[in-house]
């Protein structure tokens, strides 16, 4: 699963629960086969299900069953005899049904359970701030008074969501095959695992569609789909590739997930594993705005993935997604975690999935660049590092979809797959999912499998990154003894954690020469020495740049560009711009960000152009130059965009011919990149701008740089556009223009509506994603609350801080 944000939930503070062991769920009963057929109503939006469970005990004899149920209406329950239907007792309690059955039932005795029930997703009550996803049945515009909006049906079911449509056994350790008939008005397509056996046309105008899913699954992955979709074709190996999207996307569908049958080979190459489901289907859900999940063989995205043109003249964002999805139809699907405290086995690979997947497409440079951008999402949240990679004691299961699973778990595969070598790496990947195909895994079966392979103990990386907490944060310094021609390097763990052990590789530069040593740092303080005639030009320690680690390197600026230029991995050039940039009024460091601002991959210059400070004149006017280069002719639309708006800061009246022409540029991200810069400039020429593209649809930078520069007119119809959305990608990407149009604004009515709104949005998200929705919009009312004191605003601007948490 890739969600919105694998954000924490910060309000869990209070200790007693990390007491609570999270076991394996307990098999008492263990599914077999799940067959189902469903109706729905579309005007009451709920789901009319007929079920036929085939069960038997796992090993000890029992009568009695429970199955989850999450707020299930129960018409009949029965166990199937000799063709007819038994009644059998039960209790419920809105979220388990227990059933006593009509005898006791030994091992591998299988017995038939026939339940008719109704599932009324929209009428259950869910707890405040539950998960995105929490209502597992979704109806989407089912009656179709919300114009411009597609009808679908769509069912989202990671954890333990799918018992909200499908009494089973809802864990991670259940596994059944699986038969689903759905019954549909006949202009609707279906969708779920396994092939489409049979479709029948019925009297009333609807038809049955019958799905069939032979290898086994897991509950949480059954899927369910259904809506008016175009459907484009792909295929792999003679397997069908399709791609499920509204009807206005068809022809951008290709550009969106034209790559998968390319990543289907890579990833059965990588794995050795050859795709191992009779299809697979990507299909899009409308008002899914904040992940996606991978469903055995079909993955359901939300409606973020369907792009225009227009937005894919910026590249596609969306690809890491597919990437990650598609990566898990191996870990997550084809081999499961046995439990969430082991989902890093399914989420950390997907995760590194998507690395994987850059490294082979896009060459090393860009891989380690994406590589070092999700270490630096982990590191970000210091809470993280008091969680173990493998955890059994938590709040609740949705918990452990975190950053420490996805981001740091990915981290731990990276360097686990340096330490063995490529090869060695792929034969464990191989070994664990054959040996456990179908099935279920824990990190210790990764463990053996990588021990089988390598021939080596690989307890001690198991038990500090796996079971273990935190990372290493790192001192290095150096020195030398001419007298000796001794070189020196020694490195501080400075965490307040046990140390780490610790194998990478140390490069000493001598005179434009390299020479690698293989070294282990064991302790909390350790020293390496080296021999060297003369001063090495550059020590650098983590040859690999592999470590995930916090490093305080102690070297000079001389040393951090000789890093750049010959040690040059994506991270080694990286750090020297950092360096750089915290010393850019210092003549050296700024002709070396001029450099640094024609790297050869895009991700170091937007490094550099996001951090430069052109409030300094010194910097601002040293840097023009190549900052007008970028804006004027870098093919790579975002960084283009950067570049124009930092161009705004500078309010030269030459740059106006530039920003007009970009508004029309084919990128939504230039153009409304552009109009922000000319807003800068020349305010009122941007709001002559605005008015004649608000004529015509506009998305992503440009949409948002339209509402920032809207007048007051708009009012209305922005603000009840705002209140609609719902919590994903475009309601927290909207908080800030939105938040600068309110500064436009003069009624005061008008602005305290509009910060009421800000403030009912920063209550309504779920807590699990305050720690990063809270600061956008405090930061958005800060800046508009000042805007409006500059103004003269006094009782707007104090209306807005009364409405500001309390300074600390």
């Amino acid at each position: 699963m890739s969600v919105f944000s694998q954000a924490t939930d910060t309000i869990k503070k209070e200790e007693p629960w990390k007491k609570i062991y999270r076991p394996s769920a307990t098999k008492i009963n263990d599914l077999v086969h799940t067959k189902l057929e469903v109706k729905f109503d579309f005007n009451k939006s709920w789901m009319y299900g007929k079920e036929w469970i085939t069960i038997h005990p796992h090993f000890y004899p029992t009568d009695s069953l429970n199955l989850d149920a999450k707020g299930i209406t129960f018409n009949e329950i029965s166990v199937v005899e000799n063709g007819k239907n038994i009644p059998l007792k039960y209790s419920y309690d809105n979220a388990n049904v227990r059933i006593n059955l009509d005898k006791t039932y030994k091992a591998n005795e299988n017995y038939v359970i026939f339940i008719d029930y109704i599932s009324k997703p929209d009428e259950r009550k869910l707890e405040a701030n539950s998960i995105v996803g929490a209502k597992g049945l979704y109806f989407i515009n089912p009656r179709g008074t919300e114009k411009n909006k597609s009808t679908q049906i769509w069912t989202q079911g990671e954890s333990e969501f799918n018992s909200a449509w499908l009494p089973t056994i809802d864990k991670p350790n259940q596994t059944t095959t699986q038969e689903i008939r759905m019954t549909v008005p006949v202009k609707y397509k279906t969708m779920s695992n396994g092939l489409l056996v049979n479709q029948k046309s019925n009297t009333d105008g609807t038809r049955t569609d019958t799905w069939k899913m032979d290898l086994p699954n897991k509950p949480y992955l059954f899927f369910m789909g259904v809506g008016d979709y175009a459907v484009i074709k792909d295929s792999y190996h003679g397997k069908e590739v399709s791609y499920y999207v509204e009807k206005k996307y068809a022809n951008v569908a290709r550009r969106i997930f034209g790559l998968t049958p390319e990543m289907i080979a890579f990833y059965s190459k990588v794995t050795g594993v050859d795709y191992p489901w009779p299809k697979y289907v990507q299909i899009v859900g409308v008002d899914n705005e904040s992940f996606s999940m991978e469903n055995t063989s079909n993955t359901l995205h939300g409606d973020f993935i369907e792009q225009d043109a227009r937005e894919l003249a910026d590249g596609n964002p969306q690809e890491e997604t597919i990437a990650h999805e598609l990566f898990h139809q191996w870990f997550g699907d084809y081999v499961t975690c046995e439990s969430w405290p082991n989902v890093t086995l399914n989420e950390s690979f997907a995760d590194y999935g998507e690395t994987l997947w850059r490294e082979y497409k896009y060459g090393k440079d860009d891989a380690d660049g994406y590589n070092n951008r999700a270490m630096r999402n982990y590191l970000s949240n210091p809470d993280d590092t008091l969680k173990s990679l493998v955890r059994f004691h938590y709040y609740d299961k949705d918990d452990v979809f975190d950053a420490v699973s996805y981001a740091k778990g990915g981290r731990i595969l990276h360097m686990l797959r340096n330490y063995v070598g490529d090869s060695a790496f792929t034969k464990s990947l191989k070994l664990y999912l054959n040996t456990h195909k179908f099935n279920n895994g824990e990190a210790q079966d990764l463990r053996l499998a990588f021990e089988e392979v390598t021939g080596k103990d690989m307890n001690w990386f198991w038990n500090q990154w796996y079971y273990g907490v935190g990372h290493p944060k790192l001192d290095i310094s150096y020195s030398y003894d001419a007298a000796n021609k001794t070189a020196k390097v020694f490195i501080t763990q400075t965490q307040a954690a046990k140390a780490f052990k610790l194998p990478f590789a140390i490069d000493v530069y001598e005179n434009g020469n390299k020479k690698r040593y293989h070294v282990w740092l064991n302790d909390a303080t350790d020293t390496f020495s080296f021999s060297a005639n003369t001063k090495p030009d550059l020590i650098n320690v983590d040859g690999d740049k592999i470590l995930l680690c916090e490093k305080n390197d102690h070297k000079t600026l001389d040393e951090f560009i000789y890093q750049y230029h010959h040690a040059g991995l994506f991270v080694d050039r990286r750090e020297a711009l950092i360096f750089a940039l915290q010393h850019q009024t210092e003549p050296k460091a700024l002709n070396f960000l001029k450099e640094c601002l024609h790297d050869k991959l895009w991700r170091i210059k937007s490094t550099a152009l996001e951090e430069i400070h052109t409030d300094n004149d010194t910097v601002k006017t040293a840097l023009e130059t190549e900052i007008l280069n970028i804006a004027k002719n870098e093919k790579y639309k975002p960084l283009k965009a950067r570049a124009i708006q930092i161009l705004g800061n500078y309010k030269n009246p030459s740059y106006r011919e530039l920003f007009l022409n970009s508004i029309n540029d084919s990128s939504y991200m230039v153009a409304g990149d552009a109009l922000i810069a000319l807003s800068k400039l020349d305010s009122v020429a941007a709001i002559e701008q605005t008015k004649k593209l608000s004529s015509a649809p506009a998305k992503g930078e440009l949409k948002y740089a339209i509402l920032s520069n809207s007048d007051e007119s708009k009012f209305d119809a922005i603000f009840d556009n705002y209140a609609s959305l719902q919590f994903g990608n475009e309601q927290f990407f909207s908080i800030k223009p939105f938040a600068h149009f309110l500064a436009n604004v003069k009624s005061t009515d008008k602005v305290k509506k509009g910060v009421d709104l800000l403030v009912k949005i920063r209550g309504d998200i779920p807590q699990q994603f305050h720690s990063f929705t809270d600061p956008e919009i405090n930061d958005a009312l800060k800046d508009l609350m000042q805007k409006k004191q500059a103004a003269g605003s006094t009782e707007q601007a104090d209306y807005i801080k009364s409405k500001l948490p309390a300074e600390k």
